[in-house]
């Protein structure tokens, strides 16, 4: 349980405030780079600003405060040069770091860049990586833009999947260190759903939770495993600061404000191994509806759909102060103290956890994997269609994955790829 006081602290992000503070620190995955294949401006909003997210004539991205520092106007609307973003209203244009390169008029009579170079629109780093944008919204020299291992992986069939979740941050990434929740709102509750009373799944009979440089591992024994099972001896990783990642899949929970968040998935599935070699083109990005359009009701059927209606039914900001916590949040208690920790350090001038400043540890930078021979070696067609790999043959992680992001899948693959969801057999 946290206090009032406690709560407010770690959920609310906006600018000035310290848990915005800490994680302005970290790179956040905010788009992916395939939305800009059609469009070159898309509003965003990143812990409490409004902001423009471009691409411009020159292929580079850039993000800046929304409206237009001369009188406001709407810098989405605005339209991209070879450098920059320019203003529909009096063509002020604007470059990433933020500089006014031209203000027309002004430069016209005033015959030089006195007025322009007295403007600044506020503006932060960019930067594409693995098929996302990443952005950096923290004091400079920003920190290494972490690059994983999975992120260089061959052979595989990537998709960035993206929602919007009306609830806090937090909500979401208490999740990723919760190992009991997988039996009962994923396993039994799917039984449930299917319209079946049982039998239930093998109960957790024993977890244990680690730290590591990069977050925390939650490890887990059911009644049909032991401790030579890779969920104990490997384990899953809630990665810092606001990230899971399951092997195959990370899931990032970036705060919109304090509550508003994106959940952004990004999920490799290796393709078998007569379909190799495979050298993905582009990357697709979607965005996965939670809320059923005809009833209103929240989606179900998909293992990352039955995570949101949990945050969601926790309210817009979960009221910590009305909790009681037993054994199996142990997790939750580890993570909510290495955020105090990390304030502390960030008082002292100091980087909190996880932040990486040398380059050349920031190469393929490994993590905890569970099935790495999977996913780096591969399944043969005959494994994969035995049911050895479930995910290869159906996209069980959110609802709506679009028919023709479906269709480059199954020619990747060279599978069917079904419509199922998690919970249908």
């Amino acid at each position: 349980m946290l206090t009032q006081e406690q709560n407010e602290l770690l959920t609310q992000v906006g600018p000035g405030t310290p848990m915005g503070g800490l994680l302005r620190r970290y790179w956040q995955p905010i788009a992916g780079v395939s939305e800009f294949d059609g469009k070159a401006t898309r509003n965003v909003r990143l812990m409490g600003e409004d902001l423009v997210l471009y691409k411009d004539l020159s292929g580079n991205f850039g993000l800046v405060e929304r409206h237009c520092p001369h009188r406001g106007a709407d810098l989405s609307y605005g339209f991209v040069e070879q450098c920059g973003l320019r203003c529909n209203y009096h063509g002020w244009l604007f470059g990433a770091d933020g500089a006014c390169l031209e203000q027309p008029y002004e430069d016209t009579v005033s015959h030089g860049t006195q007025h322009r170079d007295k403007v600044r629109a506020k503006a932060y780093p960019v930067r594409a990586h693995a098929g996302l944008l990443w952005a950096y919204l923290g004091p400079l020299p920003a920190p290494e833009l972490p690059d994983w291992e999975p992120f260089s992986w061959q052979n595989g069939f990537v998709q960035v999947v993206i929602s919007e979740i009306p609830c806090n941050w937090l909500q979401g990434q208490e999740n990723s260190i919760d190992p009991i929740h997988f039996e009962w709102m994923h396993a039994n509750w799917s039984i449930r759903l299917r319209g079946s009373e049982g039998p239930y799944s093998p109960r957790h009979v024993k977890i244990d939770f680690h730290e590591f440089e990069h977050g925390f591992t939650y490890n887990r024994i059911r009644e049909d495993t032991d401790e030579t099972h890779p969920l104990w001896t490997i384990g899953r990783v809630c990665l810092w600061p606001n990230a899971i990642f399951t092997g195959d899949h990370f899931e990032y929970r970036v705060p919109v404000d304090d509550t508003n968040m994106l959940s952004v998935g990004w999920f490799f599935a290796r393709v078998p191994r007569e379909n190799e070699p495979y050298a993905q083109e582009s990357i697709p990005t979607w965005y996965g509806p939670i809320a059923d359009e005809g009833t209103g009701e929240w989606i179900t059927s998909h293992v990352m759909n039955q995570d949101f209606v949990a945050w969601l039914g926790q309210g817009p900001i979960s009221d910590r102060t009305r909790e009681h916590l037993g054994r199996s949040d142990r997790g939750v208690g580890m993570i909510r103290r290495q955020y105090l920790r990390d304030l502390k350090l960030i008082e002292q001038g100091l980087d909190p956890k996880a932040v990486i400043r040398d380059p050349a540890r920031n190469v393929a930078i490994p993590l905890p994997i569970v099935d790495r021979d999977a996913l780096t070696e591969g399944l043969s067609m005959n494994d994969i269609e035995a049911g050895k790999a479930l995910h290869h043959s159906r996209f069980i992680f959110q609802y709506g994955q679009p028919p023709e992001v479906r269709a480059v899948q199954e020619e990747a693959m060279g599978l069917r790829i079904n419509a199922k969801s998690y919970v249908d057999h």
